[in-house]
């Protein structure tokens, strides 16, 4: 099904000449690294020369697969998938995990609940790690349509896919919990589970490269660094719980500061890439969690099987009614104490963060505020992409009802990161036409010159994005289409004659200047702006998920 153009991005080879063209190798050369050529030195001057020179290792090969991904996109495009991968990627987002998790415990659960919260705790604080580490872009927009119910993901870096780790360290888990020696489920359902897990995966995984989110190469990784994070828990949990169950204080202590310390030495991004945040929330899961659990094992509340701090669960006993109130009355508390909590520390944070900074105590972030530069954090101020607000429940039953009307599609670059890859993209193929035009007869030229712009006529326009209910295009051979094929002989190669002397080097290096840069102000005035974030919203973080998860386990103590 092909689907009409509604977004495009105009680029200025559209308007370039053959003479343009050959000087495409100088006019990089004068351009500075703060004027148009900035999104080629940007990382080169945020990154430290290691992760700087990982990240170039890595960037051919998501441009590579960008075509391959945006031909399954367009083959398989129709509105009815459009809409069931929006829907089913909720299910592999840390909103979905953080309400179902609870529900495992209050359920008499907590062995697979602890499992989970353990492999997908992880995997989402190491893909974030990753992620801010390399700093690599989802592939460019166009030729892929983003689709998606929350336009917010794509600010994120694209290395590794945190919805492929957390789909697949579930599914493994599952899985091994189903084979294990104290699973009492009877074999039909053990087959049912076990497929429903393994085509769980499958689906969130795909759904990714439908929606134009990932390529191949982060879901594969993200799907082995899944199965890496579940095999670990397999064999090494039940060792974890001793050592952390039935040892001293200080158990819970050492766990607590190793979580810290990744906390602190979670890389700075050259973006304003919201990971950190997402790392933040999950690192507080596992704290209160682990702190939780160690503390209700002593109360004398708690069960031994068939693990330690297991929450007394018996449904012959307490009853259908009983059972069903304890859920919707915890979902509740949860979210009370996040509606209290959250305002309650924003208010009162920022003085105490005035005071340490005063004393030279501070350890800022790049791209959050400190203290000392604000007066007050806004009221209704969106902080949190992992457990939404009451306020938003609403219109989050809207997104169900009516996936048409709540899925976005965008073409074009939505975040810094995308716009700095579209930038250094489009300057890298100017770079290759260069080195091959410039060597050409002038019939030679004269035919590439026909080729350019036959393929500048398909560049996109400046992006936008819609929320329609059927999305927009998948523009297949435009990434492709500018790689510019070597289709000449080598008999045809000569020396490029001398330019004429109306037109010089320096005057289309400066022509060319002035369009890179507008291409570049363009860009940059279209992408989403990420919010403000402030110092204080760290601690906030930890405290808020690492009492949610407290109160998860106290709210059933009877």
């Amino acid at each position: 099904m092909e689907f009409p153009v509604e977004s495009k991005y105009q680029s200025p080879l559209q308007n370039a000449t053959d003479q343009d063209i050959t000087t495409v190798a100088e006019t990089a050369k004068a351009i500075r690294p703060d004027a148009g050529l900035r999104s080629l030195d940007h990382y080169k001057i945020k990154l430290p020369s290691w992760r700087y020179a990982a990240r170039q290792k890595l960037i051919p090969l998501i441009r590579w697969e960008t075509p391959y991904v945006a031909k399954l996109q367009n083959a398989i495009r129709s509105p009815i998938l459009d809409s069931y991968f929006s829907i089913t990627a909720n299910l592999g987002t840390h909103t979905f995990f953080m309400i179902f998790l609870p529900i495992l415990f209050w359920c008499g659960y907590t062995d697979l609940g602890r499992g989970l919260v353990h492999v997908l705790a992880s995997g989402v604080f190491l893909t974030g790690f990753v992620k801010d580490l390399l700093c690599l872009p989802r592939p460019l927009s166009p030729p892929l349509s983003r689709i998606s119910m929350s336009p917010s993901v794509s600010l994120e870096y694209g290395f590794p896919s945190t919805h492929s780790t957390n789909a697949v360290s579930v599914a493994v888990y599952v899985a091994f919990q189903l084979r294990s020696i104290n699973s009492d489920i009877n074999p039909t359902m053990k087959t049912i589970l076990d497929t429903l897990s393994y085509f769980y995966a499958t689906s969130i995984i795909l759904g990714r490269l439908y929606c134009g989110m990932h390529g191949f190469f982060d879901v594969v990784v993200g799907a082995i660094l899944g199965a890496v994070l579940s095999v670990i828990q397999c064999l090494y949990g039940e060792s974890f719980d001793d050592f952390m169950y039935q040892g001293s204080t200080m158990a819970p202590l050492l766990v607590i500061s190793v979580i810290l310390i990744l906390v602190r030495i979670h890389p700075e991004p050259a973006d304003n890439c919201p990971c950190f945040d997402d790392s933040i929330a999950f690192a507080g899961v596992i704290i209160g969690v682990e702190a939780g659990n160690w503390h209700y094992a002593r109360t004398g509340y708690a069960w031994d099987v068939p693990v330690p701090a297991t929450v007394p669960f018996d449904l012959a006993t307490i009853g259908w009614p009983k059972a069903v109130a304890r859920i919707i009355v915890g979902v509740v508390v949860i979210f009370a104490w996040r509606e209290v909590m959250k305002p309650a520390l924003l208010r009162y944070l920022p003085p105490v963060f005035r005071v340490v900074e005063s004393l030279g105590l501070t350890l800022p972030r790049r791209f959050f505020v400190q203290a000392s530069m604000y007066t007050k954090i806004p009221k209704n101020l969106k902080t949190d992409n992992v457990l939404p607000p009451i306020s938003e429940i609403p219109s989050l039953i809207t997104f169900f009802r009516h996936p048409r009307k709540s899925r976005s599609v965008s073409v074009g670059p939505q975040s810094e990161a995308d716009a700095y890859e579209a930038l250094a993209f489009h300057v890298k193929q100017c770079r290759e036409s260069n080195s091959s035009v410039s060597r050409m007869r002038p019939f030679a030229r004269e035919e590439v010159k026909s080729d350019i712009k036959t393929i500048s006529s398909k560049l996109p326009e400046k992006p936008r994005i819609t929320a329609l209910p059927t999305p927009a295009p998948s523009q297949v051979d435009l990434h492709s289409g500018l790689m510019l094929p070597d289709v000449f002989p080598d008999d045809t190669l000569t020396p490029t004659t001398p330019p004429s002397s109306g037109n010089t080097p320096d005057r289309r290096s400066s022509e060319y200047r002035r369009e890179l840069e507008q291409e570049e102000r363009d860009i940059f005035l279209k992408v989403e702006k990420p919010r403000v974030r402030y110092d204080v919203e760290v601690v906030t973080k930890l405290i808020v998920y690492t009492g949610m998860h407290n109160v998860r386990i106290f709210y059933v103590v009877p």
